[in-house]
C-alpha cells in the first residue's frame, strides 16, 4: 500500500466517522436509541421517563430526526387514546453493539473517575 493509498483510506474512514457523528450527535440521541434498544418497543412517555432532563419538545425532535435517518420506526396503534410505539429498524439495530460497548465503557469510566 502506497502512502497515497493510505491517505485516501484514512480520509474515507474520517468521512465515515463524521457521517456517523452527524447522525448521532447531540446530547440525547444515543440515550434515546439506548432506551428503545433495551426494551425493543417504547412509548414516548417511557422514553421520556428513561432520560433525565429531556423535554417533551426535545424528545419529539430527536425521535423525528432518528426516524428521518431510518434508525427508528414509529407505529401508531388504533387505540383509545392513540398509542404510539417506537422501535429500532433493521438499520437501527446495527447500532446495538455500539450501544452495548458504550454502556460497558461508561460503567468502567465511572469507576475510574469516581470509584463507583
Amino acid at each position: 500500500m502506497t502512502c497515497k493509498d493510505f491517505e485516501k483510506d484514512h480520509k474515507k474512514e474520517m468521512r465515515a466517522i463524521q457521517d456517523s457523528m452527524d447522525v448521532l450527535n447531540g446530547k440525547w440521541k444515543i440515550a434515546v436509541i439506548s432506551s428503545i434498544c433495551y426494551y425493543n418497543k417504547r412509548r414516548f412517555s417511557d422514553i421520556l421517563g428513561d432520560i433525565d432532563g429531556i423535554s417533551n419538545k426535545m424528545l419529539s425532535k430527536e425521535l423525528k430526526e432518528l426516524e428521518l435517518n431510518k434508525l427508528i420506526k414509529r407505529t401508531v396503534l388504533d387505540t383509545q387514546p392513540v398509542t404510539v410505539h417506537y422501535e429500532l429498524t433493521a438499520h437501527g439495530k446495527t447500532l446495538q453493539t455500539i450501544i452495548n460497548n458504550l454502556t460497558d465503557w461508561g460503567i468502567k469510566h465511572r469507576k475510574v473517575i469516581i470509584g463507583k
